[in-house]
């Protein structure tokens, strides 16, 4: 029986401290178990951020920057990193037969982002991780996380967040937020949250492909989400 196809995508915070260019074990080793308990279940591939490394937006004010292209290659080189330890991680430690692909060209680290190559490691049962946002400046890895899931045929697109979904405003700052387990696209847009781009949320309107929310910081999460469907939020 053929596995279901997930993508995932999670941002650096779920590896590091935002903008402080670190790396924090057991974050690493959390998410690394989460890929670990659906692997046996499903096609995996995962979109990561950088920006535990690099966020451009604070960093363009901080250097007067005016450029925001060069700024957004410094982040996809974030996301590489990232891609590589992690990769690193679940190889070593997990034993899991991973492979690290890039939007943009880094032959000696990773290799180049074909959908064909990526759909024949995803059939041959191994985990894909997918780095370089989508190889284009002012575009994020949100958008990359819709593109690859529309390329990639995947049948689960999940965005793995520190909340438990879609709130009507900022759980964070609101205590009387409410979560809400659907969303239409447009409702979303309207919102204007930030937990996921609008240009991703555009393009997934475009083709039709539903997203799911949810909190990929507690543990069992990613297995509750996909083989039980019951948590979080779905955007639609």
């Amino acid at each position: 029986m053929r596995k279901e196809r997930a993508l995932l995508k999670i941002s650096g915070e779920t590896l590091g401290t935002l903008g402080n260019g670190n790396f924090d074990p057991v974050s690493l080793h959390n998410q690394a178990q989460e890929i670990v308990s659906v692997e046996d279940r499903f096609e995996l591939a995962i979109v990561v951020g950088g920006g535990n490394l690099i966020r451009g937006k604070d960093l363009m004010p901080k250097l007067n920057l005016k450029d925001q292209s060069e700024i957004d290659f410094a982040g996809m080189l974030a996301t590489v990193i990232n891609a590589k330890v992690l990769g690193v991680l679940l190889k070593k430690h997990y034993g899991l037969d991973v492979r690290v692909m890039s939007a943009i060209d880094m032959n000696r680290v990773a290799e180049p982002y074909i959908i064909g190559r990526a759909v024949r490691h995803l059939e041959k049962g191994r985990v894909i991780i997918l780095a370089g946002g989508t190889g284009n400046p002012f575009t994020s890895t949100d958008s990359a996380m819709t593109l690859r899931g529309h390329e990639l045929e995947a049948k689960h697109i999940l965005k793995g967040t520190k909340v438990d979904g879609v709130f009507d405003k900022d759980p964070v700052t609101h205590a009387d937020a409410k979560l809400l387990p659907h969303v239409s696209y447009q409702h979303f847009i309207e919102m204007n949250l930030g937990i996921i781009d609008a240009e991703a949320i555009a393009f997934a309107r475009k083709c039709k492909l539903p997203i799911r929310v949810f909190n990929i910081f507690k543990k069992g999460n990613l297995r509750r989400v996909l083989v039980d469907g019951d948590i979080g939020s779905e955007i639609s």
